[in-house]
Parts: C-alpha cells; sequence; structure tokens
C-alpha cells in the first residue's frame, strides 16, 4: 500500500504544511444507561464512559509515537442525551455534568452528544434538553451540543428553531465572560450525519454500534501547496490534483483509524474526510479558493471554485477508504481559518456570501461572531435559511453563531486555540424575522423527499 516516495511525501506534508489527524473520536452508545431514576443514569453513563475510553488518549498518542502522525484531539460521541432523559426524566443538566467529569477522567478534549433529534416535532425529553442548554455549557467545560431542526424527509421544525435562536443567545449571555463560549458549543443541524467526529456537532446515532472508533482528517495545507505547484493549469487539472492529495491525506486517516480500532478492541467507523481549517498560517481553505485564482475569498467565483474543490476532495478521498462517512468535504469555519479571517476584517466575506457557501460546502455557517445584540428570532431566522438549504438540496447544513455580547460589528472576539479569533460580522438587524418564526409549525417537507 505505501512505497518510500509515498511515506517522504506524507512526512514533508505533516513537517512543512500542516497534515494532521485532526480527531479520533470514540462514539459510545449510552442506550443501555438509560434508568427511570437519574443519578443511577448517571452513574452508568459514567461507568461506561471512562470504562471504554480509559485508553483513548494513551493509544492515540502511541500511535502517533509510531507512526509520526500528529493526532490533534482525542474526543467522545455519545447517543443523545435527550433519549435518558426521557426515561428519567429530572434536570438534564445532570447528565451535562456527568458527561464533563468523565470526559476529564479519560482526558479527551470534548464530547458530544448533548443533543435532541427533533426534525419532525418533539418527544418526552426533548424541549427540556433544548431549554437546559445554556446552563449546562455554562457549567461544564468540555461538554458539546447540538440538535437536529430539520432534514430532507421530514421538513422543518420551525418550534424548534425559535428555541435554538433563544438557547443560543441565552448560551452567549451566560458564558459573556468567557468571551460567549458557550454559543461557540453549539450547534443546529438540518439532516444531521449520525457518525460524525468533529466537534461541537458530533453526537453517537441509535443506528451505530454500541462503540466504535471515527477519525476526522485535515490538510488544507497540503491542498494548497499542492496547488502552488500548478499554476497554470485548467480547471479540470486543478481538480485532478486536489482529487489525488485527498486520496493521500485519506490514506492517513484509514491508517490511524484501523490501528485505533485493532488497540482498542472496537469496531472501526468511518473516516470523515472532510478539510478542517485551523488559524495556523497556511492551514486555510480561503487559501486554496485564492490559490485557484479567485483574488479574494468572497469575490465572484468564490462558490464555484469551493463547489470543485468540495467535489474532489469527496472523489479522491473516496478511493482512499473502506469507509467514509461524517461530513466530508470542506468546512469554511470562519474564525477557525487564518485566510477567512483576513477577509471577513476586510469586507470582501460577507454572511450573505457565506449563506450561498454552504449550498455547495459540507456543513454550513461556522464559528461566525455576530453582534451581541442580534435579537434571538433573528438568529432562528439564519437558522430557519440554513435548514432550508439543506432540506432542498438533500444535504448536511448546520449553523454555529455566536452572539458577542456587549460587543458590535467591526470588533474582534479571540477565543484562541483552534477556535480562532473572530471578527464580528454584520447582520440584518434593521429588518424584522420575528413574525415569522413566532408563526412556528413545520415547513413541510420539499417533493424531493418523495423518492421511494
Amino acid at each position: 500500500m505505501f512505497n518510500a516516495t509515498d511515506i517522504l511525501e506524507t512526512i514533508r506534508m505533516i513537517d512543512q504544511e500542516n497534515l494532521d489527524v485532526r480527531t479520533i473520536t470514540m462514539g459510545i452508545s449510552l442506550l443501555s444507561c438509560a434508568d427511570a431514576d437519574i443519578v443511577r443514569s448517571c452513574s452508568k453513563v459514567y461507568e461506561k464512559i471512562t470504562r471504554l475510553a480509559e485508553r483513548l488518549v494513551p493509544v492515540g498518542e502511541e500511535i502517533e509515537r509510531t507512526y509520526g502522525i500528529p493526532i490533534i484531539n482525542k474526543r467522545i460521541s455519545v447517543t443523545p442525551v435527550s433519549m435518558l432523559t426521557a426515561v428519567s426524566g429530572g434536570d438534564p443538566v445532570l447528565y451535562a455534568k456527568t458527561l464533563d467529569r468523565a470526559a476529564k477522567a479519560v482526558g479527551v478534549n470534548y464530547v458530544g452528544g448533548y443533543s435532541a433529534l427533533v426534525q419532525k416535532g418533539f418527544a418526552a425529553g426533548e424541549r427540556e434538553l433544548i431549554a437546559s442548554i445554556p446552563e449546562a455549557l455554562a457549567e461544564t467545560d468540555q461538554v458539546c451540543s447540538s440538535v437536529n431542526v430539520g432534514s430532507t424527509k421530514a421538513g422543518i421544525n420551525m418550534d424548534a428553531v425559535g428555541l435554538m435562536g433563544e438557547a443560543i443567545l441565552e448560551a452567549a449571555k451566560r458564558t459573556a465572560d468567557k468571551n460567549c463560549m458557550g454559543a461557540a458549543k453549539i450547534v443546529v443541524f438540518c439532516n444531521a450525519p449520525e457518525d460524525n467526529p468533529f466537534m461541537a456537532g458530533a453526537f453517537h446515532g441509535v443506528g451505530e454500534p454500541d462503540c466504535e472508533i471515527n477519525v476526522g482528517v485535515s490538510g488544507p495545507g497540503a491542498v494548497r501547496s499542492a496547488l502552488a505547484k500548478c499554476p497554470d493549469g485548467n480547471l479540470t487539472e486543478v481538480a485532478d490534483v486536489i482529487k489525488k492529495t485527498a486520496f493521500k491525506i485519506t490514506r492517513m486517516g484509514q491508517l490511524v483509524g484501523t490501528e485505533a480500532s485493532k488497540r482498542l478492541g472496537v469496531p472501526f467507523g468511518i473516516v470523515d474526510l472532510s478539510l478542517a481549517p485551523t488559524p495556523a498560517v497556511g492551514d486555510s481553505v480561503a487559501h486554496i479558493i485564492e490559490e485557484m485564482g479567485i483574488e479574494a475569498c468572497g469575490a465572484h467565483g468564490t462558490t464555484a471554485a469551493l463547489a470543485l474543490l468540495n467535489d474532489a476532495v469527496k472523489k479522491g478521498g473516496v478511493m482512499a477508504s473502506s469507509h467514509v462517512g461524517g461530513l466530508s468535504g470542506a468546512f469554511i469555519p470562519v474564525s477557525e481559518d487564518a485566510g477567512m479571517i483576513d477577509v471577513a476584517r476586510s469586507g470582501d466575506l460577507t454572511m450573505e456570501k457565506l449563506e450561498a457557501m454552504t449550498a455547495v460546502c459540507s456543513v454550513g455557517l461556522d464559528m461566525i461572531v455576530i453582534p451581541g445584540d442580534t435579537p434571538a428570532s433573528t438568529i432562528a431566522a439564519i437558522i430557519a435559511d440554513e435548514a432550508a438549504i439543506g432540506m432542498v438540496n438533500s444535504k448536511t447544513t448546520a449553523v454555529r453563531v455566536i452572539p458577542a455580547i456587549g460587543r458590535t460589528a467591526g470588533e474582534e472576539l479571540e477565543f484562541g486555540g483552534l477556535f480562532g479569533s473572530g471578527p464580528i460580522m454584520a447582520v440584518h438587524g434593521n429588518r424584522s424575522s420575528e413574525k415569522f418564526i413566532r408563526r412556528g409549525g413545520r415547513i413541510p417537507a420539499p417533493m424531493q423527499a418523495l423518492k421511494n
């Protein structure tokens, strides 16, 4: 499978082009932890996570040493907690605190799954969990939350959309002293994948096995470096370069996933072959788009360039792994991408252009900082717009916006680490969507849903 040239090229990508495995994420089913007594249920949750994930971090570090491949994050995803709340009742925040305690005990970066799947309506425990999200994220350090509000098959639950607008704003307020980090750990999905290894949207779907390992790769710097060697090629040649590079990146993820699975004694799930940028110089999806010939990401032609990139990454990656899943494509998180930060600051990249780009990339409006006085109904309307793109196009879309409490457009919010820094982007604040959101109900599924 490997020859000397491939190995040397991979070493160069790691040393010079920020190539890494972004995360190995252990998915753990908590269905066996359901109990009518919430205290007993929390005890079962803690025991199962700490037992199954006890060796996750040491094994990740062993693989790093063995192969010289940086594995940036070791994480856990769990069954949507609303399913446990449905059985036990009580305060869902107890589950959040249990997850946080378990994550710290085993040494992982984050645990995802403080979640609810409400695309068609609310079952027992789901309204309660959504209402508890701001408190849960304010009182924990490593818990991430996600809610799926729509799907191509079910339509969009606008009551849930309205509640999530309120939850995001309240989470930002409760963590205003921590740069509003609560909101940065909430993702609102349409067509959420059940095997996504990336935070903050990871949860372990009910169709997944009891425990598995999923891997998320990275590599925007490697793709940009490869394109720099093709300065005058036509776009067909550009796509071919991206496909070949994505193949090499994904093959590394397959190796890490297979090894982690073997050493931990749990099934290998999928490789998510998404290009996940960081604030580091040379690790930017925006810079790939500019390398293709767009003067500044956000200019006309950006959406077409992103469509080419996303498609080529998928085509190259699927040939390198026996199981590809998750989100798989190109991420465009503004605060986590050095190039996106620059063009957001300069005004070349706007919310409207980002929304257009989400129609062709692998996720949605991600890590976008908005003014702190943005009404909850406007946040809900942003979610509704993004969910509609996902619903109609049969793709995953998501919203992760951070209201910067006490700050206005043009200022910045500094998160640090992989979260980067976010220029505060203007929204349409002078026109209201409140009446539309207050109507509630469900936007019906589109004709595309009738495929049987």
